[in-house]
């Protein structure tokens, strides 16, 4: 004998109780049926999603940090600046020197003369610092005894200034202010 089909059984085997065309639940469809949302990246190998191109969880490289400047660098060039202006001033405090003094010129002890190292600064002839004269410059080395024979040659001259030792080598016969 032969049994007739189920009827109205649901969870009889190749039937649909929901009607035609649709797949029982947990099969894989052919399509998602709903697209994917934006915000979450889709995993690689999820069923129903074909993957996106390239790779979805490649490395990302780091940003290029901006240029900061360090304490080191910072550092580094404020000694430059700073030795840069020494320099600087060192040079223009020696253009008052006695060795750019000329015939004409008056000048004046310098504030970092010592018995043992005098020093002489150019200053304006008018100028109630100025001290003596100079009346002759001979380059030269002199001794304080051959200075003094040299410049009482010279008329008018009551002292002298010679600078040895510091490359310039020179005589400066002076008369009082």
């Amino acid at each position: 004998m032969t049994t007739p089909p189920p009827q109205g059984n649901p969870f009889a085997q190749g039937q649909n109780p929901y009607g035609q065309g649709q797949q029982p639940y947990g099969q894989p469809q052919g399509q998602a049926p709903y697209p994917p949302q934006g915000g979450y990246p889709q995993q690689p190998g999820q069923p129903g999603f074909p993957p996106q191109g390239g790779a979805p969880y490649a490395p990302v490289p780091p940003q290029q940090p901006g240029r900061r400047f360090s304490f080191k660098k910072i550092k580094n060039i404020a000694i430059v600046v700073i030795a840069g202006i020494m320099m600087i001033v060192g040079y223009i405090i020696s253009l008052d020197d006695a060795e750019n003094a000329a015939v004409g010129d008056c000048l004046k002890s310098a504030s970092t003369a010592t018995a043992s190292k005098p020093r002489m600064e150019v200053v304006d002839c008018s100028s109630s610092e100025a001290e003596a004269k100079v009346l002759k410059k001979i380059d030269g080395t002199y001794t304080s005894i051959t200075a003094e024979s040299e410049c009482r040659k010279v008329s008018g001259a009551t002292s002298f200034y010679a600078q040895t030792g510091d490359g310039d080598n020179f005589l400066l016969c002076l008369s009082a202010v």
